[in-house]
């Protein structure tokens, strides 16, 4: 089946917010070479839009169809032919979103529209919010974006499905088709019932599993009870005989006797803790007094070190900071005399500048005083303008609409017409002569002709002349009657006296609307915007000026300041006021610089001074101790008060050695551990036989044998059911998989047709190849030398070059098939080679005799000789 795109119209889409016609395509190969940022790919991207992209949908591709800022209604408008048949679809979207579909059977809107043109063409509906290219069917794979063909990708299912059908008959088998969908559905709906998609277990396989695990556990619960029940009459007797043997353990004392000498001996060992203790603390104080001592003498011949070193460096700082102090004098009173000549010399600048902003503010008042001068006239010609324009306004406002000139003429044809009717069915009287003595319905009988269309009587003395028109001469009257009265209301509805006068008043009308324009146009010209006085442009704004300008006039008249002069003048003092900053800034660096070299002098006089004073203060303070004066002596005898002091904790570390306290503490905690495990033990095992005896009297009569043996019957039971409906699954897995199996063998069958036809196309860009394609028709490697390459590994340019061989191979078939089929190219083979190049151009030539192709592209000098039909946007 043919397909042509002939005229396309866009508008109000992404860049193109002017309308865009693109007209001319033939069903050949058609070319549009533009530069970038032209607009080829929205083109596209507007196609698509119009055939498959749902009028109604808000998505996030159809809000990427309005231009950027603006909120517009989207449209395009395409007309095409399909076998033949011409048609047209338009759709706007977003903002008052329609569609309207024009073929062989009439025009169809909404979604009527859509299910026509997706009937047409072979699509389904498209959920996806940012555009799915497999919904759109063979169209969809032929009209390929920038980048699209970068890479070999299997065609959607759409396609597919119409190329298996196309190969059916000739590969000889149905796999694939209606009947094998229904067999593989009815097989996948009771596979689900056994098993999940990723072959788990689940339905009725988990319920017989959960019945068996049921019952089992059941039995296992009857059994252990059954169990329980017989071990616990052995158990209560054999309880009951440990308990005897602990009560006979507990009355006996020997651990009671062996605890109380442990205690006593605890007490012992404590005391010899303590005395240890006690030497060990003295020991310490004696040790601290000897330390307090020694340091305190290494205070002191420290101290009196410091004061010596303290006072050597003071002695050589002062020295030294002697000698800088004239040259930071110096330099102080420089940055004193440059600071008055700085102050001197702003003064100066500032009077410079309040001189040339005064200048500058008497020429600004005389500029604003012209331009008041220059906005009161504007304003005077205003007031004339728009009383002018009111005139006219009020003669334009008199127009009478078209309508009610035509219902006025109708009213007066239909007047005539009813007057015609008259005067051709009544009857015609006329009086000659002299009238004396004739009367008419009582009344005197002028001379002249009438129209009688009612009955009346003539009196000729006492003859009496009854004349009676046509019965349809009455209605005729009635007629006439009832159009005068309308034409009469509509002619004082207007205020007019007849059809001429409202005539007249209407072109008086236009002409005044005319000169309403006229007079827009002036007062727009009058009322400019004017940047001195900050007006802007309008009536509006310059009546409020005037409004609010009172009697304010030009100022600043006379003889205008020399501002070239004043300006000189700033800057002179500019430079002055300059020149004084950088010989006060040089006065501060040298003080600066003076004052970087006196400061760590006079920093280590202070610090050398404060030194001095500490050193003197902390040997004063030490020597002022009240034990520094015996301090050498009671250093000796504190010493030796620590040597007998060690003597002493050696003596009451042995006495404390020979009674451990941490080893008779555990002994008597065992024999306290062995007393509370008995009773422990004593108390639990009363315990058991208390429960093995509730046991006994609760289970024995419940029948447990009898209960356990009925579980065991069901546990076999469920096991059945369970084998059997395993074997089910299975035959259902089996049976699954061979279907699929003889799926994949019928489709490596549908492979090889494919291959045959794309191959005849790639020969010609790789000569000596293989193809091999994957069960979707995916091209998944090449076969060069008996090496096979993946798709995937070849370089982009080759990649790009199969992926546009394979969709012509798919168009070929898709045309066998009955399928509107053609090709657009956007931006195609920007990787080929120059020979590659060309080959690629010669088949696309070639495909353009079976279809309609479109080439989007930037590239004029690689496309400038092939010979097609040139299109422009």
């Amino acid at each position: 089946m043919s397909f042509a795109i002939r005229r396309i119209v866009v508008k109000n889409f992404r860049k193109f917010r002017a309308p865009v016609v693109i007209e001319g395509l033939t069903d050949g190969l058609n070319i549009v070479i533009e530069p970038n940022e032209t607009g080829k790919s929205t083109l596209l991207e507007a196609l698509r839009a119009a055939f498959f992209v749902r009028f109604n949908t808000r998505n996030q591709l159809a809000q990427s169809f309005a231009p950027h800022g603006d909120a517009v209604s989207p449209e395009v408008e395409v007309a095409f032919d399909v076998d033949g048949t011409s048609w047209s679809v338009t759709k706007h979207f977003l903002r008052s979103a329609s569609v309207e579909v024009s073929g062989p059977q009439g025009r169809a809107q909404g979604e009527e529209a859509e299910a026509r043109l997706s009937a047409l063409l072979g699509s389904v509906r498209d959920t996806s919010r940012g555009g799915d290219v497999a919904t759109y069917g063979a169209l969809g794979l032929l009209w390929v974006a920038q980048t699209e063909a970068l890479s070999v990708t299997a065609p959607g299912q759409i396609v597919r499905d119409s190329i298996t059908s196309t190969l059916e008959a000739e590969v000889g088998s149905i796999i694939g088709g209606a009947a094998y969908r229904r067999v593989r559905d009815r097989v996948e709906a009771q596979y689900e019932l056994y098993w999940t998609p990723t072959g788990q277990k689940r339905g009725r396989q988990t319920d017989a599993r959960e019945r068996l695990e049921a019952a089992e556990t059941t039995a296992r619960e009857t059994a252990d009870r059954l169990a329980t029940l017989e071990r616990s009459f052995s158990d209560v007797e054999a309880t009951r005989a440990r308990l005897k043997i602990i009560q006979r353990e507990m009355s006996d004392n020997t651990d009671a006797q062996t605890r109380s000498g442990l205690v006593a001996s605890l007490d012992i060992a404590r005391a010899a803790a303590q005395i240890l203790t006690t030497r060990r603390a003295e020991q310490e104080a004696v040790n601290g007094k000897v330390k307090a001592l020694a340091d305190l003498q290494q205070r002191h011949d420290d101290a009196t070190q410091a004061r010596m070193d303290a006072n050597v460096a003071l002695t050589q700082a002062t020295e030294k900071r002697l000698g800088v102090i004239d040259t930071l004098s110096a330099a102080k009173q420089r940055v004193v005399d440059a600071r008055s000549a700085l102050d001197s010399a702003r003064t100066d600048r500032q009077a410079a500048r309040t001189a040339l902003a005064d200048g500058e503010e008497r020429i600004r008042q005389s500029r604003r005083g012209a331009a008041i001068q220059a906005a009161r006239r504007r304003h005077a010609d205003l007031l004339k303008l728009e009383e002018q324009n009111s005139t006219a306004k009020a003669l334009s406002d008199t127009a009478i609409a078209p309508k009610v000139l035509a219902s006025l003429e109708a009213h007066d044809r239909a007047v005539a017409e009813a007057q015609a009717v008259v005067n051709a069915g009544a009857t015609r009287i006329a009086l000659s002569g002299s009238a004396d003595g004739i009367t008419i319905d009582d009344e005197p009988m002028a001379i002249g002709a009438r129209i009688v269309d009612r009955e009346v009587h003539i009196r000729f003395g006492a003859a009496e002349l009854q004349i009676t028109p046509p019965a349809s001469a009455t209605s005729a009257a009635e007629v006439l009657a009832s159009a005068l009265r309308k034409r009469k209301t509509a002619l004082d509805d207007l205020g007019v006296v007849d059809l001429a006068a409202a005539r007249a008043r209407n072109e008086i009308a236009k002409d005044a609307a005319a000169e309403l324009r006229t007079l827009e146009a002036r007062i727009e010209a009058a009322t400019p915007a004017d940047d001195v006085l900050q007006l802007a442009a309008g009536s509006a704004a310059l009546k409020l000026f005037v409004a609010e300008l009172g009697t304010e006039d030009a100022i600043g008249e006379g003889e205008l300041p020399d501002i070239a002069a004043l300006t000189k003048a700033m800057d002179t003092a500019d430079s002055a006021a300059a020149r004084a900053e950088g010989a006060q800034d040089s006065a501060i660096e040298a003080l600066r610089r003076a004052e970087q070299e006196e400061a760590p002098l006079a920093t280590a006089e202070a610090r050398a001074s404060s030194d001095v004073a500490n050193a003197v203060s902390a040997l004063e303070a030490i020597e002022r101790r009240p034990e520094w004066t015996t301090l050498t002596k009671n250093l000796a005898k504190a010493r030796e008060q620590a040597a007998e002091a060690s003597v002493r904790v050696e003596d009451a570390l042995r006495d404390a050695s020979a009674h451990d306290v941490a080893a008779i503490e555990r002994k008597i905690e065992l024999i306290d551990a062995r007393v509370r495990t008995a009773v422990e033990t004593r108390t639990r095992l009363e315990t058991d036989i208390a429960r093995l005896e509730g046991t006994i009297e609760s289970e024995g009569g419940l029948g447990l044998a009898d209960r356990t043996a009925a579980a065991s019957e069901e546990v076999e039971v469920a096991r059945l059911a369970l084998q059997r409906i395993t074997d089910e699954a299975q035959t259902l897995k089996v049976l699954r998989s061979t279907l699929d199996a003889a799926r994949n063998e019928t489709s490596a069958k549908f492979v090889g047709p494919v291959a045959a036809r794309a191959k005849r196309h790639i020969e010609r860009l790789l000569p000596g190849c293989e193809l091999t394609f994957s069960e979707d028709l995916g091209l998944e490697s090449v076969i060069r030398a008996g090496m096979e390459e993946s798709c995937a590994s070849l370089s982009r340019g080759t990649q790009e070059q199969l992926a546009v061989l394979t969709r012509i191979a798919f168009a070929d078939m898709l045309l066998e098939q009955g399928k509107p089929v053609s090709l657009i190219l956007d931006d195609p083979l920007v990787y080929s080679d120059d020979a590659r190049l060309d080959t690629m151009i010669e088949i696309l030539s070639e495909a353009a005799t079976r279809m309609q192709v479109v080439l989007l592209t930037c590239r004029d000098r690689a496309f400038r000789h092939v010979a097609g039909n040139r299109i422009a946007l």
